[in-house]
């Protein structure tokens, strides 16, 4: 009995190292092949047109904050300067 769960203990851990193995010899990557005149042409070409087209998308000018128009305009306005210092005491009294 030990010897035949033994056995099994084995088979079943050699299993999915076996299984690992028995997969084909696939390449994922294949092997670069160099391009030819005319694809580097064509490539060039494409490349001209894309670079072209960039060059007629408008830069953009007006803001897209859509809570543009909530907030103020500069961040700095959102910190309240600090309160103007009022005079206390006898001297305060005295400018009365």
């Amino acid at each position: 009995m030990r010897i035949l769960s033994a056995a099994a203990v084995v088979v079943l851990l050699t299993a999915p190292a076996y299984a690992q193995m028995a997969t084909p010899n696939i390449n994922l990557i294949p092997e670069l092949t160099s391009k030819t005149p005319e694809e580097k042409e064509q490539d060039a070409i494409k490349e001209k047109a894309y670079k072209e087209s960039l060059k007629k998308i408008p830069d953009a000018k007006v803001s897209s904050d859509p809570w543009g128009s909530v907030r103020t305009d500069t961040p700095k306005a959102a910190v309240a300067p600090a309160k103007p210092k009022t005079k206390t005491g006898s001297s305060a009294q005295r400018s009365q």
